[in-house]
């Protein structure tokens, strides 16, 4: 379908355009909002600054597609293909996009405020900057994905995979992750005061900086993770397996540290040796 032609449709008041061919056409700017696009042809599509509010793109086809500073809040994408689609600096409040394939997409700076991307597939997409408060989350593929300064309070994240992710400066203030396999995971200067984190693996994780105060990490595996100039007031590492990570300058004022295991840590005076020795001593008890 050429372009003109649906922009008349639409001045005539069709909203149906399922299933229409529009690889690689030129949409920047356009109005189309309410339409139905559902199993649409839109691969390399250019859509920049369009309007496409509470339309219905499900099962379309908008791989390579260029949707940056799009305007889609509450506009249906179910199992839409949008791999190594530019969808930075879009506007997607409450959008659904379960089972979505966006894996490898450019999504940083998009506002995902409280969308719905339950099952979706963001294994290796950018997400700097990104705003996924409150969205659901749940059985994500997050897998190598860059979080980085990203804000994910209010977030539901059950079910979600997030091995290696960068969340470097993230916002988790609060986020129940509560046996999370966090292993490799880049969390330097994070921001998770009051998280839940109760039995996650955190070996290898970077948390150089992170802000822990009051976190809950009892019986963590941080075996061999980065914790240098950790905030980790109290914070609670009962039973936590601490072996051969660094906790050079970390700050564990009130820090409950019963039963931890800090065989070949790293340290500096800043922690207290007394409380290690106890640890140590309650641990071969």
């Amino acid at each position: 379908m050429k372009v003109n032609k649906l922009l008349r449709l639409y001045a005539q008041g069709d909203r149906d355009f399922a299933g229409a061919d529009l690889c690689g056409a030129d949409l920047r700017g356009v109005l189309l909002m309410g339409v139905n696009l559902t199993g649409a042809n839109l691969r390399g599509a250019d859509l920049t600054r369009a309007f496409l509010i509470k339309s219905d793109l499900s099962g379309a086809q908008m791989n390579w597609a260029n949707l940056s500073f799009v305007k889609m809040s509450e506009a249906k994408l179910v199992e839409t293909d949008l791999t190594k689609a530019n969808i930075s600096g879009a506007f997607m409040v409450k959008s659904i996009l379960p089972r979505a394939k966006l894996s490898g997409a450019d999504l940083s700076g998009t506002n995902l405020r409280r969308a719905n991307l339950w099952g979706a597939n963001l294994c290796g997409a950018l997400l700097e900057r990104a705003n996924l408060r409150d969205a659901n989350l749940m059985g994500v593929n997050l897998k190598w994905a860059n979080l980085s300064e990203a804000r994910l309070m209010g977030a539901r994240l059950y079910g979600s995979s997030l091995n290696f992710a960068n969340l470097s400066r993230a916002w988790l203030k609060g986020l129940d992750l509560g046996a999370f396999n966090l292993e490799g995971v880049n969390l330097t200067k994070a921001r998770l005061m009051g998280a839940n984190l109760e039995g996650v693996n955190l070996t290898a994780a970077n948390l150089t900086e992170a802000q822990l105060e009051r976190v809950n990490l009892k019986g963590a595996d941080l075996t061999g993770a980065n914790l240098t100039k950790a905030f980790l007031q109290e914070a609670n590492l009962t039973w936590a397996i601490l072996r051969k990570a660094d906790l050079s300058g970390a700050d564990l004022k009130g820090t409950k540290l019963y039963g931890v295991d800090f065989r070949d840590v790293r340290h500096s005076d800043t922690i207290e040796s007394e409380s290690i020795y106890q640890s140590l001593y309650s641990t071969a008890v």
